[in-house]
């Protein structure tokens, strides 16, 4: 019997004993003859009557079809199915296409794109494995996956093979299909490919390994950074000679978007190794350095340099505490014109940025007015968590200003733990699990705050957001150096660090280094911004760096290298990965079903049916003369 998805629906089967009512009080007119000896035979008649009452609608055909379009109509409405296994489909093709720095290597990601195009089927998912895989179509047809395959191009990072196979592994999961990675293995983040290959086809899927490329010369930049000098900076970077043989490079400086080389040398590198290049005396703004010799991979051929203008920031301390490590930190940044102050002055225009660290006294209703308005005209605040903001002392105006609801403050005398919840710019170099809290103010986000750091119980202990066209930021860590602290933050050797990266973003500058990214880096932006990017214009908070280039923020110049030894060689032609294909297995693990359920469902049949009944009623009807 098949079971019912509606089974309330099989009330409407009551439908049926109106119908036989109806049939029993209208019996069907008859033409009959009468019999000169009727007086004698109707007592046997009367016997007969409620017989043949009943027979006759029995015997009538409209009877039947209506009953069965009652019947068939109700099964419909109670939805009945039934199931069948089927097996997973094969027609479902996951391709994975690597689309790192190395894959530009002469023709490789052209190669690896015709390929994918040879293993289309009738259904498609197409993943660009890089830094993070993206996914750019699932089960698009075979038109469609052709058409995204003409459009994809590599990016400047270095691939993630294993997440972007996970990745693929939920879509084949549910639907069934297959696995095609197409790479050419030199170089990967993450897990090794062939163990997480070995561990996906453990569950039953199918995963194949293609491999492009072959051996090829290179020379190219494979690492550099900014040095602060007496007269200005200083830009070294590392030059690495692949080939099997020495190599003179011809090594042009230009500045600006200027394409006219303000000075040109040569540097001679042996086979096989590195030589260092050093510019002294960088000026502000953009710098690049190019290895004029033409190669197989000219991504790492080009270095770019930003040096930012040294504008210098007003911070003000507003505290109630003359001695906080915080006002120390602060103190020692760079190009930082730091003042202090009791209470929140009537005109803070003059100001880049507000620091509130009181320890006891509440800020007043004035002074919450003044810093809004500071904000709201493009200023930039920051809370450190005490008693002064407390559950018992905040009030709603200084509620509406920061990225937290402030609660209950907590004790916790054998400390609590904190873990980053963002990799950014502002964390990074951070180590918050090695901070100690011991009391704190129990928080939650705000709508739109973005929490950079919280306790294992989820309580933000770093946070900003947004307020007109300024930011304000919430640091939980209370840095009260009297009585009894509540964490350890301010003995760390990372807490003057801490300090320099939040004054600097707050500020809109920043370090020498958040000017210089390597690409596959997360830029983390207060607000939603235009972004001048190497391929073009978006308009985000947040980018991720996949192209090596120069990124325009505002009046900000963020250049962006590739700088990676093992994706600059490209000697390297995965042929080790090829071989380990057959050496590597891993014990078999859930042996994945074949087969799926499929719930078949009737109702449109029994649609059908009524729709025929309903013609063969309204025939009989006409038959008759009813109609």
């Amino acid at each position: 019997m098949a079971p019912f998805e509606n089974p309330f629906a099989l009330l409407a089967l009551l439908s049926i004993i109106p119908l036989i009512i109806l049939y029993l009080l209208k019996p069907k007119p008859r033409t009959i003859k009468v019999p000169s000896l009727m007086f004698l035979m109707r007592v046997h008649k009367e016997k007969k009557r409620f017989y043949s009452s009943f027979t006759r609608f029995i015997r009538d055909p409209l009877f039947w079809v209506q009953l069965f379009i009652l019947i068939f109509l109700s099964l419909a409405a109670a939805n009945p199915y039934f199931t069948t296994d089927e097996p997973l489909s094969q027609e479902h093709t996951v391709l994975i296409i690597d689309s790192s720095a190395s894959m530009q290597t002469d023709n490789r990601f052209d190669d690896a794109v015709s390929l994918a195009g040879d293993h289309i089927s009738r259904t498609n998912t197409i993943i660009l494995a890089s830094n993070i895989p993206s996914v750019q179509t699932s089960r698009a047809s075979a038109a469609d996956a052709r058409r995204v395959l003409g459009q994809i191009e590599p990016h400047d990072t270095v691939a993630d093979l294993s997440s972007a196979i996970n990745s693929g592994l939920r879509d084949v999961s549910q639907y069934g299909g297959r696995i095609i990675v197409i790479s050419d293995f030199a170089n990967w983040d993450g897990e090794d490919p062939v163990v997480t290959k070995n561990l996906v086809e453990s569950y039953g899927i199918e995963v194949e390994f293609i491999n492009v490329g072959q051996r090829s010369d290179n020379v190219g930049f494979i690492n550099g950074w900014i040095d602060t000098a007496a007269d200005g900076y200083t830009y070294t970077g590392v030059i690495k000679n692949y080939n099997n043989y020495q190599a003179t490079l011809t090594i042009s400086i230009f500045s600006g978007n200027t394409d006219t080389a303000s000075q040109t040398t040569q540097i001679t590198v042996p086979a096989r190794q590195t030589r260092q290049l050093a510019i002294s005396n960088l000026s502000p703004g953009v710098t690049r350095v190019e290895i004029e010799n033409q190669d197989s991979l000219m991504v790492d051929n080009i270095a770019y340099i930003s040096i930012p203008g040294s504008a210098e920031q007003n911070v003000l301390l507003v505290s109630d505490k003359e001695r906080l490590p915080s006002r120390t930190a602060i103190s020692l940044i760079p190009n930082i014109r730091l003042s202090a102050s009791e209470s929140v002055p009537s005109n803070i225009g003059n100001y880049d940025i507000v620091v509130l660290a009181n320890k006891d006294r509440p800020l007043s209703s004035s002074e919450i007015g003044i810093l809004d308005n500071f904000v709201k005209n493009g200023g930039s605040a920051i809370f450190i968590a005490s008693d002064a903001i407390g559950q018992d002392a905040v009030s709603t105006d200084l509620l509406r200003l920061l990225p937290v609801r402030i609660e209950e403050t907590v004790q916790a005398p054998s400390g609590v733990s904190v873990d980053k919840t963002v990799s950014s710019r502002l964390t990074d170099d951070i180590k918050f699990n090695e901070i100690g809290v011991y009391e704190y103010i129990k928080t939650s986000p705000r709508s739109g705050a973005t929490v950079l750091a919280q306790t294992r119980d989820q309580i933000p202990m770093y946070a900003h957001h947004p307020v007109g066209e300024g930011n304000v930021a919430y640091v939980g860590f209370n840095d009260q150096i009297e009585n009894s602290p509540w964490n350890n933050f301010h003995n760390l050797p990372e807490y003057p660090v801490f300090w320099s990266k939040l004054i600097r973003w707050m500020g809109g500058t920043g370090s020498i280094d958040d000017y210089n990214v390597k690409t596959g880096t997360t830029l983390s932006l207060k607000d939603r911004q235009t972004i001048h990017t190497p391929y073009g214009v978006i308009e985000d908070n947040r980018i991720q760096v996949e192209k090596a280039g120069i990124y325009e923020i505002g009046n900000r110049k963020i250049a962006a290298n590739l700088y990676s030894e093992p994706e600059s060689d490209t000697t390297s032609d995965g042929s080790d990965v090829m071989d380990r294909l057959t050496d590597e297995r891993t014990e078999p693990g859930l042996v994945r079903d074949m087969t799926f359920t499929v719930r078949n469902y009737l109702d449109n049949y029994l649609v059908a049916l009524v729709l025929l009944l309903l013609t063969l009623e309204i025939y009989i009807i006409k038959r008759r003369g009813e109609l």
